[in-house]
């Protein structure tokens, strides 16, 4: 009775243990502990001494936000992480895949920390898919475009009380099943780089004020027949004065996807180049556990001068640790 009383107890343990160090605490007045394996899109936390590098190890706390930590809707899985800080605290914008309705819907976590979360709600649910919610900071407020393909559109959200409230300003382009739609402001202009459900075409518009008229560039597309990099895989980032974007290779040699880096060395109203910014991936997928099987994206956010933090997000198989009542 002793030996089964202490490996009851050390089981207990290991669940509370993990349970902890992911963010997730539960009041266990009643019921017996479980574990389950799962396969799904979940959310991690990179650290890295440089943006394009996130493949070093990254230890074994990821994935730091899944399905099931979702409250407020029958969550099926949770992808395309952003993240903002503003103040003190971090913001974790995604999509959360709802079950019950079929369609995705763009949701908020917040942390003191980017290890423990705390999830906050659905923010934005249309009557269409939602995804890839690309949040980002103008003059006047902050600012969201997802991905709504389903409306034929780019839209537009602001703010009314950040990062919980979002009112829709208004349509920026349509015309096109647009995925994936990453904005920038570089060199005295806007610029919107967006893919398409094909995986082959990338999009470049282009305005001189965020609500437009927005103008399609005359080299538009400006990839394309190519499904390597076509697809934009998180935020544009400007880094020593000089532009990158980050894409997703949905067909890469190695058969798992991975996030490749091109530096933009050209771009102007009548004019586009890029390059190739390394041979090796800024992520990829690891072979096995949470992101075993693919990764899609990420969000590099600077700490300080040789200090990375990144958002990213990964499938394949992990462990859930909890209580059944």
């Amino acid at each position: 009775m002793k030996k089964l009383h202490r490996k009851t107890s050390f089981f207990v343990f290991i669940c509370l243990l993990f349970g902890l160090l992911g963010g997730r605490y539960i009041w266990m007045k009643r019921g017996i502990p479980f574990v389950s394996r799962r396969e799904q899109w979940t959310i991690g936390i990179y650290r890295s001494d440089s943006p394009f590098h996130f493949n070093k190890l990254q230890g074994w706390i990821n994935p730091l936000f899944r399905a099931e930590d979702v409250t407020d809707v029958a969550a099926k899985f949770v992808a395309d992480p952003f993240l903002v800080k503003e103040g003190k605290t971090w913001n974790l914008f995604f999509e959360v895949y709802n079950n019950d309705t079929k369609q995705g819907d763009l949701a908020v976590a917040t942390s003191q920390n980017t290890w423990v979360w705390k999830y906050k709600k659905v923010i934005i649910d249309e009557p269409f898919h939602l995804s890839y919610p690309y949040v980002f900071k103008a003059d006047d407020g902050y600012y969201l475009i997802p991905e709504s393909f389903e409306a034929n559109s780019i839209r537009l959200y602001k703010a009314d009380d950040f990062p919980t409230k979002w009112s829709f300003v208004k349509t920026l382009v349509e015309g096109r099943d647009y995925v994936d739609n990453s904005i920038v402001y570089y060199k005295g202009k806007w610029w919107l780089f967006s893919s398409v459900t094909s995986n082959d075409k990338l999009y470049l518009h282009y305005a001189d004020t965020l609500t437009g008229p927005w103008k399609e560039h005359p080299l538009s597309p400006i990839v394309s027949g190519n499904v390597h990099k076509s697809r934009p895989s998180g935020r544009l980032l400007v880094y020593n004065g000089k532009l990158y974007r980050f894409t997703m290779d949905v067909d890469p040699p190695v058969g798992t996807h991975r996030v490749m880096a091109y530096e933009i060395t050209d771009i102007t109203p009548d004019s586009y180049s890029e390059q190739l910014e390394q041979e090796g991936p800024v992520i990829m997928a690891s072979g096995s556990g949470w992101n075993g099987q693919a990764m899609h994206q990420l969000d590099p956010e600077q700490i300080d001068s040789d200090s990375w933090i990144a958002s990213v997000d990964g499938f394949g198989k992990y462990w859930i640790f909890g209580w059944k009542y």
